[in-house]
């Protein structure tokens, strides 16, 4: 069972990465309210469960993605319990083949570990490399709950602004889907 702190709305005193501080340097010059956690190092679904029951939220599944070539890249935001196909999700997209996006580029992209991958990785991506792919069932979802762009870092903020501001923001409108 790994460590969830108590509930805060302040920013961590310290960032343990450049995509945190971002993260939170954009949430407070946007005057967004957010409720956070710090805790263990978290990486599976499981170790989500106990971040939603601290947090009162479902954590959304996040997935980076890519086809063949490597050439296209895809940030799938689904809900945790849904399973990811990628034969259907590529059907879904129109494109023959997706497979998980290699671990340097989730670095170097979006700027986060494996098990960090979070809709704030977008803020980085400035030569727009990724399309933003949402599961329209995030949608029905009042909050978002989501990594602050570590493993050991987890927020609650409005699905609204994630979906309208934060992607307008950040220059990546989504596209809706059905997974």
């Amino acid at each position: 069972m790994i460590y969830v702190s108590e509930v805060k709305d302040t920013v961590p005193p310290t960032f343990k990465s450049e995509l945190q501080e971002l993260t939170y340097r954009t949430l407070q010059e946007q005057g967004v309210k957010f409720k956070r956690v710090d805790t263990g190092e978290a990486i599976t679904m499981q170790d989500c469960m106990l971040i939603n029951e601290r947090l009162d939220v479902k954590t959304v599944k996040t997935v980076f993605l890519c086809n063949r070539q490597q050439t296209n890249f895809y940030l799938l935001i689904t809900t945790a319990e849904k399973p990811v196909s990628s034969k259907d999700l590529s059907g879904a997209l129109g494109i023959s083949r997706l497979s998980f996006a290699p671990v340097e580029q989730l670095d170097k992209i979006l700027g986060v570990p494996v098990g960090g991958a979070t809709v704030f990785g977008v803020l980085k991506d400035k030569e727009n490399q990724v399309q933003v792919v949402i599961d329209k069932d995030v949608l029905s979802e009042e909050w978002y709950g989501c990594s602050d762009g570590t493993t050991t870092g987890y927020m609650k903020i409005r699905t609204d602004w994630v979906v309208k501001d934060l992607l307008d923001l950040a220059n990546h409108p989504p596209r809706i889907i059905e997974v």
